[in-house]
């Protein structure tokens, strides 16, 4: 976090994004961002200095400046109680952005819903974020990936045990073990509720959501069906 008058977030990322390259400073986009990126660019090589004795760590990746965006909280735009369960630091981030309160919980996926049982009946929303099959996808290790979901499946059934009234299960992006990275292959998505309308489909995959009553819609959508769907709409629609 950097703090001081005049700092700008239009910098180019510091993190080249892909393993076995070297790794790099950033730089401005702007003439007003040069004086900032100076800055950044400064606490990189300090940071690389003292990391030096512990290989194999050796330096410090930054992507993704930003100053604090101006977003409604939940609280505010939906009237939501939420509350977000991760161990990703950057999820947690991202959830305290817009108003979640980060429920502490230990690393394991067992620990993550053991803390949503805990906690259930103190908030009407919860984002439960899961990591490992990410991870995998982005090593290229297709097996771990697999196992990381069954994983995920095994904690379904608990968690259809606490009565949801609306549970989505998707991801904020692709990341096939072929590319070793992000990509722009659609998500996947399971949503349920007494009031959905069944569509005949027995298993949760790529292929198979594909041929689901939702279609293929744009992600920002997915918070209007679930507030529908939780009766928390005074009407969906005009």
């Amino acid at each position: 976090l950097f703090r001081g008058m005049e700092l700008r977030d239009d910098l180019t990322d510091a993190d080249p994004q892909k393993d076995g390259l070297k790794a790099k400073g950033t730089e401005g986009l702007t003439p007003e961002a040069r004086r900032t990126a100076e800055i950044v660019n400064n606490y990189f090589k300090k940071a690389t200095e003292v990391l030096k004795p512990f290989h194999p760590a050796n330096t410090i990746l930054l992507r993704g400046f930003s100053k604090i965006p101006d977003i409604p909280t939940m609280t505010e735009r939906f009237r939501l109680r939420p509350a977000a369960i991760a161990t990703y630091p950057m999820y947690r981030g991202l959830a305290r952005l817009v108003g979640m309160e980060i429920l502490e919980t230990g690393e394991t996926y067992k620990d993550e819903v053991e803390t949503l049982k805990s906690h259930f009946h103190r908030y009407d929303f919860f984002y439960l974020h899961f990591k490992k099959p990410d991870s995998a996808g982005e090593d290229g290790d297709f097996k771990r990936k697999v196992k990381a979901i069954e994983e995920i499946d095994r904690f379904l059934p608990p968690t259809f045990n606490l009565k949801p009234d609306v549970l989505v299960v998707t991801g904020d992006h692709s990341t096939p073990t072929l590319l070793k990275s992000h990509s722009w292959h659609p998500n996947p998505i399971l949503l349920y509720s007494k009031y959905i309308r069944p569509d005949g489909l027995r298993r949760f995959t790529e292929r198979h959501c594909q041929k689901g009553q939702l279609g293929r819609f744009p992600a920002i959508d997915i918070l209007p069906l679930m507030l529908a769907n939780g009766l928390k709409l005074k009407k969906f629609g005009a």
